[in-house]
Formats: C-alpha cells, structure tokens, sequence
C-alpha cells in the first residue's frame, strides 16, 4: 500500500489502536486487515453460506489501494469494542422541558461515541411564548441552542474525536432574525454549524419582494410577517460577515424523501449533505476517482469498468456496515435499519481532471462530473437492487415511493460527503471541490522552509521542462498559477486552484453532482476577501435555480477564528503606541492585534499524562502568540490553554519573552515528576522551554529576526489569497485550516470541524 508520510502520521495519531500511554498497537496494515475483517463478517448472517474470507480480501484489497474509503467512524471503531461506525446522526427536539434534555443527553452519546448531530429547532416555540404548564415564558430556540452547545462542550473535553452539530431554524419560525444573527458574534454557539431552511414558497417571496408569515409551532397560528427579500438580505449579510448560516431547501429535501409517511425530513447532518429522517443515522464511503484512470495511448480515460466494480465492492460494504453497527440507541438501530440509507460519494475528482486536461471552472469539467456522478449513481441502485435480491429490500419498502416491482436493499444510495481527513490518507483532492493550493510552505523545527508541491502538477512542469524550486516559491507567493510567468497557458487553464474558480462554477458544478445524487452534496464556495454582499445572494439564487438542496459559502478573511482573538480595538478610542501593544482606555495595555499570517512550529512534548503539542508562531516583530493541545491520553487541557492565552497576552502587550520563561521555568508538577523518562517538570515549565528553542529561531543575538528566503518574505508581507483562505489554525496541530467540502479541515493532522 502506497501512502504519503503525512497519511501515515494522521493514521497514526487519529486511528491506529493506541495503548494506555498513546502507544500504537497495530500497524496500518493491521487497521485495514481489522475493519476489512469486522465488515465482511456481516456477510456470514445476510448471505447464508457466502464465503466471508474472500469478502474480506475484497474489501482489504479494495482499501489498501485506496479505492474506496468509509468514513472515518467505521475505520476507527470496526472490529473494536465501541462499534460505532456511523458518522452522522438526526434528532427530534420537542417543545417540552423533558423532550428537549433527552435530546442534549442522546447528542451526548452520539458525541461520545464519535458520530455528529443535526437538529431542527422549529417544534421550540418563540421567545416570549407562554408556557401553560408552568406560567413561565418560553427562551426560545436560540437560548437553547446555548444549552446544546455547552452540552457538547463537556463531551468534546474527553473525547477522540470532537462532536460537531447542526442546527436548522424554518425560515417561518417568529424567531428567525434572532436564529440568523445568533453566530455573528463568533465566539457564540462554537459547537454548530447553522443553517436556515428555506422553503419554495418563501424563495417565490423574495422575487417578488413580498410578505410573508411567521407561523407559531406549538399553536399553528400566524404571529407576525416579515418582508421576504429583507429576510434574505439578512442571511446574505451574515454569510458575508461569518460564512453563516447556509441555507437548505426543505421542500426539496422531502420531495426525494422515500418513505414519507415515516414523517417530514427537518435538518440535516452538521455538514449539510446528508438529509435524514428523526433518529436515522448514515453510513457514508468515498470512492477515490483518481484510481479510476486508464493510459491508453499516451492519454488518461476514465476506466468506468473499474469504477463500476468498485461501486459494487463499495455498495455491498456499506450495507454490512449497517449490519456490524453498534449503534448509540435503540430507535437510532430501529429507524437505521428500517430504511438502510448509505451514503457513497467521491473524492479525488479534482485531480481527475488535471490528468485528463480538463478545467475544473469549464462547461466540458461541470458535464464530466455530472455523467460520472450519474453513472456512480445508476450503477449504485443496480449493487443495491442485486443485494435486494439476496438480502430482501429494506423493511419499509411496501412504504416506500420506489416502483413497488423492483426491489432495493436501501433507501438512499448515493451522497457527496466532505472528505477532509479521507482524502489525506488517499493523498487526492477533497471531495468534489478544486484543488486548494498547488503548493505549501511547510515550517521545520530548524527553521528552515520546505516547499510542498502537488505531485500532478510537478510532474507536468517537469513535462514542460521548466519545473524549478524558485518557480514553485513565486506559486506560493502568489497563491495560484495564474499570475506567474513563464508557465504555459495551457497549463495555466488546467492547473486551476480555489481561488481561480469563481463562485458561479463552484454552484454549477456543486449542481452537476446534485442532479444525480440521493442524498445532497457538501460544498463550500469559496469567495474572495473583495466579495460583496450581492456576489454572496447571486450565488444563492443560482443554487436554487440550479436544484441544489443547500448551500455554504465562505468568504475569505471574513471570521477571524484564530484560537487567539484578543486586543481587537474597534471604539475609536486607542492608540497604537509602538510595536509592542496598544493602550486603551485609563492608560490599561491592550495586546496588539494579531497578524494576519505568521510563522510558527509545533513541538510535541512527552508530560507526565500524555503529550503536550505546544505551538509558538512569531511575525517580524517577533513571538507573538502560543496555543497549546494535549493528546487523547489526557492532561490539563484548560490549563494549558489558559497558560498559553495569558502567554499570548503579556507578549503581545510588549512584555519581554525572556521574562515571561522566567517566571514558568521550573515550575513542579507531580504527575511529571512521577513519570521516567519525560523531560519537562510541568506544562508551564514545557512551554517555557518552548518558548526559549522559538526565541533562539527568532533573534540573531541583536534581537532582530533572522533572515527568510526572499519568497517566504513576501508572502509574510503580502498575503495571498491562498495564504488568507489559510489564516486559521487547527485547534490539535497548530497548522492552517482549509474551509472546503462544507467543512473546515486541517490537511497536516486530519482535524475536522465537522466531527
């Protein structure tokens, strides 16, 4: 098996079996051998006499070559104790006390277990209702939410993988202003994504610039009316301001719902791809479309032979997934069971086409991915009706709207589903979106810079014979091809990343892959800083022209979700005094604002509970912040941050760094001290070591920064849009996020904010 160093460290450190001290105690082959032989041991229960061995070399063989991946519950948990291997889960919150506590506990395990929720908030009646059992005043959907959030919160502090949520609002509940605005303070309700869900009629509203009502949930009766375009206009200006909310087409969630008398399908997974049905849950797999190329004379096709056996492999995997699962409550087993919806998508596809020269912003890019998507799709049902065949149709068929003659084993078959962490491992581009960026600046230890280039792209300039380590600086100092001489043009138009692709070839293609899948298709489309307010609303009138089932948007450096956000002086009444901090009202220092793009490294420090991964990032004013993140065994995480804010704070205010390592040196903490073998005395004391290594990268004895290669140089002077996308860091590693696939992913650990 062929995997990059980086899929190897994010197995690692995300997957592989690890034991008390965080030790790996299997081997990547042995992940794949495991889950291969977890899964296919469904086969000996469904298909009476199948031959479970050679099932699970197939679907061994069928991973190893990165084929085909599940997602990341399933390679995590199969063949273990925990056994959950669902990514995404829905749940129904009532408008009672009771009805909405069950709901924060049955999201509490779901989190635990590693799976995400979403849920609507609709049934909750308005702020200010009365509540007739108690005479009381109703909080609100919002003010719960709140609730919800703090709740995942406390999961998120001892899990493995962090719980992320949806919460989903109908555009005709009383409090949907309050529900639009509720993230534009970015600091507020962290745990969910939200999104607002729209319905055909309202959409009809706002081309016509009319009124339309606000309907009470608990009593049906209409409270008020808003103006539909003002509405609008809101959701547009926060997407603007924060990338939220993004916006579901309801109606056309419940037009392709199979079993509607099972009742009305009201939100979403936190990634907005996955519509489902109160207390069902989805097993999703990506297929690797770059392994489904063929060379045949001197040029790349697609090999839609492969490609529709590995649609079969990955069909019959994802029904035994359902089979194997163990899931968090019994009416999440009942209803998952009842309908066997899967979820197979696609990554890689980006990547396809530079290898068959076809721009991704291009008409010929946007029919490519709609006849492959199609072909997946078709070829998906036939797996699905042949499994039905042998296994019987899933028990709500009789139910169900599909043709009562042709049987099917699931209800749902196909789904675009981000693909952040997956597609490290495979080394491809993420989902359907375009390649982010060609090349990387990556930060050593040592304080020298590498170059990280796209694999495709070197070999083709190696192609052209012009392919040059100052050729791929001036591309990341750039941030894409399309300004840097010397490249050919037919390169150029090929080789495009994100930022070259505008946001209406994003929706089209994002409509492309909707037109042929079950399910819906995450996406993100990405806008540059200069975009206005009405580029965000062309884009979401377009989807909904287009047939899109839902949308997000981000537009760069439009949220500054840096884990330090501290010392913003926005009243008018400071005043900078010098490099080192600003002084604010009664003379107090205030820490100057953060740069936009720095310098940093990441070091892993052994303590006496776990690792410590101290990261220290410096400008050309020097240090000027630290964050910390404790592996999965454990520590004092909010210490540690705490430690690492407050570091932040006096540097940025101008206080000496050497002072600073003074006053954290050789402070004694007992679990360190017990523990042979770790280095530091405690957390602080490690972060003060830290800090001392990053001082002596950062100073030339004189205090001055030392030099940087002229590339590196200018891209800290002026970012590129590459470089803004990227001005946000992981919360695990310290490295940049990428905000692609509806979701926001670290491609150097594999973090995912989606869960």
């Amino acid at each position: 098996m062929a995997i990059t160093k980086n899929a190897q460290a994010v197995l690692e450190r995300r997957y592989l079996i690890k034991d008390e001290n965080g030790k790996p105690t299997e081997s990547v082959d042995q992940l794949f051998h495991r889950v291969a032989e977890a899964i296919a041991a469904a086969d000996s229960t469904l298909d009476p006499g199948a031959d479970v061995k050679a099932t699970a070399a197939e679907f061994y063989e069928m991973m190893t070559e990165l084929d085909f991946l599940p997602n990341s519950p399933t390679l995590m948990n199969a063949g273990r104790p925990l056994g959950q291997l669902s990514a995404c889960f829905v749940l129904p919150v009532g408008d009672s006390m009771e009805e909405i506590f069950d709901a924060i506990k049955n999201a509490a395990l779901i989190h635990k277990s590693g799976g995400g929720t979403g849920f609507s908030f609709a049934r909750l009646r308005p702020k200010g209702s009365t509540v007739n059992s108690t005479g009381g005043v109703a909080s609100g959907p919002v003010s719960f939410m709140k609730v919800f959030n703090a709740a995942t919160e406390a999961v998120k502090q001892g899990g493995t993988r962090r719980g992320a949520n949806m919460g989903i609002l109908r555009v005709d509940h009383p409090d949907i202003m309050e529900f639009i605005t509720c993230k534009n303070n970015t600091k507020e309700i962290t745990n969910f994504n939200i999104s607002v869900g729209i319905t055909e009629a309202f959409m009809q509203a706002v081309e016509r610039g009319a009124d339309y009502d606000l309907v009470d949930p608990a009593t049906k009766r209409v409270t008020g009316r808003l103006n539909a375009k003002e509405v609008f206009d809101t959701i547009v200006t926060s997407a603007w301001q924060t990338g939220e909310p993004g916006i579901i087409f309801l109606d056309r969630l419940n037009r392709d719902n199979v079993v509607p008398g099972c009742g009305e399908i009201e939100s979403t997974n936190p990634c907005g791809e996955q519509p489902l049905l109160p207390y069902e849950a989805c097993n999703l797999g990506s297929i690797n479309l770059l392994n489904h190329l063929k060379k045949e004379n001197g040029a790349y096709t697609v090999d839609w032979d492969k490609l529709a056996a590995t649609v079969r492999k990955a069909v019959h995997f994802l029904d035994n997934v359902i089979e194997v699962n163990q899931y968090p409550l019994p009416e999440i087993d009942h209803m998952t069971r009842s309908t066997r919806k899967i979820g197979l998508g696609v990554m890689g596809f980006a990547d396809m086409l530079l290898y068959l020269g076809v721009p991704y912003n291009s008409q010929e890019g946007v029919e490519l991915g709609r006849r492959l998507m199609a072909f997946i799709n078709t070829e998906g049902h036939r797996a699905s009706e042949l499994l039905a065949e042998k296994r019987g149709a899933f028990p709500l068929f009789s139910e169900s709207t599909f043709p009562q003659d042709r049987p099917i084993r699931n209800a749902t078959v196909t789904t675009i589903a981000p693909t952040g962490t997956l597609s490290i491992i495979a080394g491809v581009s993420s989902g359907v979106e375009p390649v982010f960026a060609y090349a990387y600046i990556r930060n050593v230890m040592d304080g020298t810079h590498l170059i990280e280039t796209n694999q495709i792209l070197k070999e083709r300039l190696e192609q052209a014979g012009i392919y040059s380590d100052a050729l791929m600086h001036e591309i990341v100092e750039k941030g894409s091809l399309a300004h840097v001489d010397g490249i050919p043009e037919d390169i150029k138009r090929v080789f495009v990343c994100a930022h070259d692709v505008s946001p209406i070839w994003h929706v089209r293609m994002q409509a492309a892959f909707q037109d042929h899948t079950d399910n819906a298709v995450s996406k993100t489309v990405n806008f540059p800083k200069s975009a206005t307010k009405e580029d965000v609303a062309e884009v979401y009138h377009l989807a909904y022209t287009l047939g899109c089932k839902g949308t997000t948007i981000y537009r760069d450096g439009s949220r500054d979700e840096q884990v330090l956000n501290i010392g913003k002086v926005n009243d008018g009444k400071t005043e900078a005094h010098g490099e080192g901090h600003i002084e604010g009202d009664y003379g107090h220092l205030l820490p100057r604002p953060r740069p936009t793009v720095t310098t940093g490294v990441t070091e892993k420090v052994k303590i006496g509970c776990g690792n410590l991964y101290i990261t220290v990032n410096y400008d050309e004013h020097g240090i000027c912040e630290v964050f910390t993140n404790t592996g999965r065994a454990g520590g004092c995480p909010s210490q540690s941050e705490a430690t690492a804010r407050l570091v932040s704070v006096a540097i940025r205010s101008g206080m000496d760094p050497k002072e600073i390592i003074q006053q954290m040196k050789g402070i004694r903490c007992p679990s360190c001290l017990r523990q042979p073998g770790v280095p530091v005395s405690s957390c602080p004391d490690a972060i003060a070591k830290a800090l001392e290594k990053v001082m002596k990268v950062t100073q030339n004895g004189n205090g001055t920064k030392p030099p940087i290669s002229a590339a590196m140089e200018k891209v800290k002077q002026t970012m590129s849009p590459a470089e803004a996308k990227l001005a946000k860091f992981c919360p695990e590693c310290g490295s940049k996020l990428e905000h692609e696939g509806g979701c926001v992913t670290c491609r150097n650990c594999g973090y995912s904010k989606c869960g």
